[in-house]
């Protein structure tokens, strides 16, 4: 043979195309998207007997002609369709029974069952084999009802259940925005929103394009059009949310100057950012501020409008013009916040403002009291906690008062316990992504949306508990339906370089024993909605020292058609830099042709440690803790494979060798491809 030849051979006998697939081994439920075994927000009284309701022949049937009814069958019907691609037709040989204590026949059926319907907002709800039945204290109760029956929901019938249940707060309200990228992601929200029995929206309002805006050149391009802001407060009331326009008045009025108009009316001249209007210049009612409460009365129809009137001594000086000195800030504020109050009163729209500038300690003592007492506040504290004796300080000086959250794990939790024991009116989940962010929601700020889960479960039980809010999240803003796909699992042994365990200071991180992967399960192990077989660790290069020795890139060769790759993966450390691309997968196809994957930190991929989900692109996986006490998790990236019909030769992982390193820990094929 000539050299030529033998260098040929040679070549073709290490090429990766002809290099042995890996061990896989099939499955029937690769991944397998089911209904959760617990229900959000947890019920106060609620027992599950074994057995289900079967699906077949069974209908649903409404006792009472109140809108919220309609709305609940709309609702069960929207989750048959969703869940398992079926009808839930009028009547059945078995029925769904939805109606309120108003009518005789329900609430003699609720007595008998030993279920009271009583407390406002409350229902009984139970399921046996003869049928399920709703029944709420009032429609409202009937409508929470039915969004917990949803959760009974599983392939194979509805689960058996005896519950009772009413909320501890009365007002459940949680934050949307308005502009022009809102529409879908509202879309999603507010079905959300009623699932998890939130009772009202605080719409965040500031740049819809009013009339008076347009007219005056200060409408803002991204903002929403007065037809949007009419169509969301329509789908918020046919989900039984009260709508809540926030208007940022006083402070945070950057909006009214938008396009460098109505500088005139500037509280502070020398601004470089205008914050803040001047009350004492008539024109910054006639010409702006009246004219848009007008309008937002007659687009939204409200209860009670936000005037805001937070942080007004935050960016500017506040008073600024001589005569605002002479007058004081606290007459400033005081005269503004009645005439806004007096306005809208005057068209029968109450009024609610933020705490924190009207119950600062500089005017605490003096302020409030020349404030009317039907101003509904709301009292912001983001922090975890348990004592907030703001609440009841606030309600002592004669005021309905309202907690409100943020997204910190156990704050929304913390204040609302607080809220129930002081007897405030309810609470507010805010929600701070920014104007012209609303996507974010999903990929960029999710643990905003996360925290929505959290706060609607505490704020209508606060001694109840809610576990994987992040899944929750995710399988209430992008339901999906209920069913098994088949798949391969891959044993990636061959290729381990780091194991889970740390017992030597030898594995995983090299930090020893308390510090490692140990309760990650092992084998053929189910995490989230993903199947897996857990060996080890494919950990590669990074720039930390126990990571410099690694390889740079692993290939896992496969030799199979997918409709999609599931990928456990971490990283070994974070990255501060979010989107950073870290790294990437290589998928090369049989057909010579090859896609990158870009790996990037807090979007497809994160820290082990990192238990923060900004993003619901990658999946919850598995969440758990080191022997130490350290919460952990490692999530799950599905990608769908653009070319199913083409069979993947490999999947390499390369590391850009930065902070946070790669690690594959398992990998699963979904689906057997065209």
């Amino acid at each position: 043979m000539r050299p030529a030849s033998l260098f040929l051979l040679t070549a073709l006998l290490l090429s990766p195309a002809l290099a042995a697939p890996l061990p896989v081994t099939p499955v029937p439920d690769a991944r397998a998207v089911q209904p959760s075994p617990t229900l959000v927000p947890q019920p106060r009284k609620a027992e599950f007997p074994t057995g289900v309701l079967p699906l077949s022949g069974l209908g649903v049937r409404v006792v009472g002609n109140a809108p919220e009814l309609g709305w609940a069958v709309r609702d069960l019907r929207g989750e048959w369709k969703t869940r398992l691609g079926a009808s839930l037709p009028d009547g059945g040989s078995r029925s769904i029974v939805i109606g309120t204590r108003a009518d005789a026949g329900l609430a003699a059926k609720a007595r008998a069952a030993g279920l009271d319907t009583e407390a406002a907002e409350g229902y009984a709800l139970w399921v046996d084999g003869t049928g399920a039945y709703v029944v709420g204290a009032d429609a409202e109760g009937a409508y929470y009802g039915a969004q917990t029956l949803r959760q009974l929901l599983t392939p194979d019938g509805v689960r058996f259940a005896r519950v009772q249940d009413s909320p501890a707060l009365g007002q459940r309200v949680a934050m949307l925005y308005l502009d022009g990228s809102g529409g879908a992601v509202n879309d999603r929200l507010i079905p959300m929103l009623a699932g998890l029995k939130y009772n009202a929206v605080l719409v965040m309002s500031n740049y819809v394009q009013w009339d008076v805006a347009r007219s005056g050149g200060w409408a803002h391009p991204g903002g929403a059009t007065k037809a949007e802001a009419a169509r969301v407060a329509k789908l918020a009331r046919e989900h039984g949310l009260e709508v809540i326009p926030l208007i940022e008045t006083l402070g945070h009025t950057q909006w009214l100057f938008q396009g460098g108009k109505n500088l005139d009316l500037v509280q502070d001249p020398d601004s470089q950012n205008p914050f803040a209007y001047d009350t004492l210049n008539p024109q910054t009612y006639d010409r702006v501020i009246f004219p848009v409460l007008r309008e937002a009365v007659q687009v939204f129809q409200p209860r009670v409008i936000h005037i805001g009137h937070d942080e007004v001594r935050n960016r500017d000086r506040f008073p600024a013009r001589p005569n605002g000195k002479a007058a004081g800030f606290e007459r400033l504020f005081v005269d503004d916040t009645v005439k806004l109050h007096d306005f809208l009163k005057a068209q029968n729209v109450g009024t609610m403002i933020w705490h924190d500038a009207a119950f600062a300690d500089s005017v605490i003592d003096s302020l409030p009291a020349r404030l009317p007492k039907d101003i509904q506040v709301a009292y912001w504290a983001y922090a975890p906690g348990n004592e907030f004796p703001m609440l009841a300080r606030i309600k002592s000086a004669g005021f309905p008062v309202l907690g409100a959250s943020w997204h910190e794990p156990g704050n929304a939790e913390g204040l609302s316990r607080a809220a129930a024991q002081v007897g405030a009116a309810g609470m507010i989940q805010t929600r701070w992504s920014g104007y012209f962010g609303n996507p974010s929601i999903w990929d960029g700020q999710a643990e905003q949306g996360v925290a929505f889960v959290r706060a609607g479960a505490s704020f209508w039980n606060p001694a109840g508990k809610v576990t994987g809010a992040d899944a929750v999240f995710r399988d209430l803003y992008m339901p999906g339906a209920y069913r098994n796909t088949a798949g391969a699992l891959v044993n990636l042994t061959p290729l381990v370089t780091r194991k889970l365990t740390d017992d030597d200071e030898q594995g995983w991180i090299l930090k020893g024993p308390d510090t490692d992967l140990r309760n990650l399960p092992s084998g053929n192990v189910r995490l989230g909605s993903y199947r897996f077989d857990v060996r080890g660790a494919v950990m590669l290069r990074g720039n930390r020292a126990a990571a410099k020795g690694l390889p740079e890139r692993a290939t896992v060769e496969l030799g199979r058609k997918a409709d999609a790759l599931a990928f456990l993966h971490t990283t070994g450390w974070p990255s501060p830099t979010p989107r950073d691309v870290i790294g990437r997968y290589e998928v090369r196809y049989a057909d010579g042709s090859t896609l990158n994957v870009p790996l990037e930190y807090g979007r497809n991929i994160r820290a082990w440690t990192d238990t923060v989900p900004t993003s619901m692109i990658a999946a919850p996986g598995w969440a758990g803790k080191t022997r130490d006490g350290l919460d952990v998790n490692v999530p799950v990236l599905e990608w769908a494979n653009p070319k199913p019909n083409v069979a993947i030769q490999s999947v390499t992982l390369v590391s850009e060798g930065k902070g946070a390193n790669p690690t594959l820990i398992g990998l699963t094929l979904i689906g057997g491809g065209k």
